[in-house]
């Protein structure tokens, strides 16, 4: 079998598991479970919180306004949401919207191992404050806070994937909050692009870029 069926299989049985798991209480009050959508040749995985109300409804990851404020920003510097892998750290949606308790973050962990194991990135930009302290424990790394954090590219290991990582706000708090909202949009063209696409965002082309 060729590796490329081989690893769909691997995700097949995984987003199975993950649509009959009972690891935490919120299996008890989903609708759906959102295991996450995209490519599994992604050089970019964003990673979340956890779904929200129409997450929920559909089992599909970022799909409200903030989804659409995050196609937005992708778009900006020239990426199409269907080239990039995205998910959350939790893969079904706690009541009211509140944040994932230890004890969600921990019986989902497996699953987001095996996730970025699968697919490989090449960069995770971490969408909020919740997955950055996450992930940045996955990786070993001390997490103080998303201000601290976000603009910064830091390359770290994460099982035996190697990986830049580089945080931001979540897409959903700057739909609130129009400060945040130019700050989100500064890094995806600032370190997010140079993270993705290895450029600054605010280089000068040049004659050489034209030969």
């Amino acid at each position: 079998m060729e590796d490329s069926e081989v690893k769909r299989k691997s995700y097949e049985k995984l987003v199975a598991e993950i649509g009959r798991c009972t690891r935490c209480p919120l299996h008890l009050s989903r609708r759906n479970p959102v295991p996450g959508e995209g490519p599994l040749d992604a050089d970019v995985m964003l990673i979340g919180e956890a779904p929200g109300r129409v997450e929920d409804e559909t089992g599909r990851p970022f799909v409200g306004p903030a989804g659409r404020l995050l196609t937005a920003l992708l778009e900006s510097i020239g990426l199409k949401r269907d080239r990039v892998y995205i998910t959350n750290v939790v893969k079904c949606r706690p009541p009211n919207n509140r944040d994932p308790s230890d004890e969600e973050l921990r019986a989902c962990t497996g699953y987001l191992l095996r996730q970025i194991g699968l697919v490989k990135p090449k960069t995770v930009v971490l969408l909020g404050r919740v997955a950055g302290r996450h992930v940045y424990g996955l990786a070993g790394l001390k997490w103080s806070s998303i201000r601290e954090a976000r603009g910064k590219i830091v390359t770290v290991s994460i099982g035996d994937v190697r990986v830049r990582l580089v945080a931001t706000f979540h897409p959903a708090a700057a739909l609130y909050n129009p400060t945040l909202r130019r700050e989100l949009e500064e890094d995806f063209k600032g370190a997010i692009r140079e993270a993705v696409l290895g450029e600054k965002g605010d280089k000068k082309k040049t004659l050489m870029d034209f030969m």
